[in-house]
């Protein structure tokens, strides 16, 4: 049995769990404006956003674990050279294909084969979809670098399958 199998499924699983939650709750949302009544927070925010703040809470777990036997990450260059490598291997069993910058905090990490979206590849039918399969991993991504000390905004664009560009903007301490 390949060793990701669980992952992926799981993620598939976790994915299409949410976004039917949110298709639920919108029927039950227009349902209870009309009543009057009022949602928490969690209820109402969007699959996608919850998967980002599922990968942002597992991001920040998992780079303890991988970094505590590492010396200190001094630079934000280091620090995103480590997220395209020993994060990355460690969660997707290979590092990313490409990292660039225009040294002002904007970073481009490069996927080719990005491991969630191969088995959707086939065709470009789900390239509509690809969105809701990188959410998690976005947070992933903006999760470890706040652990590593970064605040960062994270986001994807998939332009063929299975090709992922994280776009990753630092954000200035002021």
């Amino acid at each position: 049995m390949n060793a990701e199998l669980p992952f992926e499924l799981l993620h598939s699983e976790l994915v299409a769990c949410m976004f039917a939650r949110e298709q639920e709750t919108s029927s039950t949302e227009e349902a209870n404006a009309n009543a009057g009544q009022d949602e928490s927070f969690l209820e109402t925010t969007n699959a996608a956003t919850k998967l980002e703040l599922l990968g942002y809470r597992v991001g920040y777990a998992l780079v303890e674990r991988i970094a505590k036997e590492l010396p200190r990450i001094s630079t934000e260059l280091d620090c995103m050279k480590f997220i395209c490598k020993e994060f990355w291997s460690a969660i997707f069993r290979k590092q990313v294909d490409n990292l660039r910058t225009n040294h002002q905090g904007v970073y481009v990490v490069m996927d080719n084969k990005f491991f969630l979206l191969v088995p959707l590849s086939a065709g470009q039918q789900y390239l509509t979809a690809s969105p809701r399969y990188v959410a998690f991993s976005c947070g992933l991504i903006r999760g470890a670098l706040a652990n590593l000390n970064i605040q960062s905004v994270v986001t994807a664009t998939v332009e063929t399958m299975p090709a992922v560009k994280f776009n990753v903007h630092v954000q200035q301490k002021s």
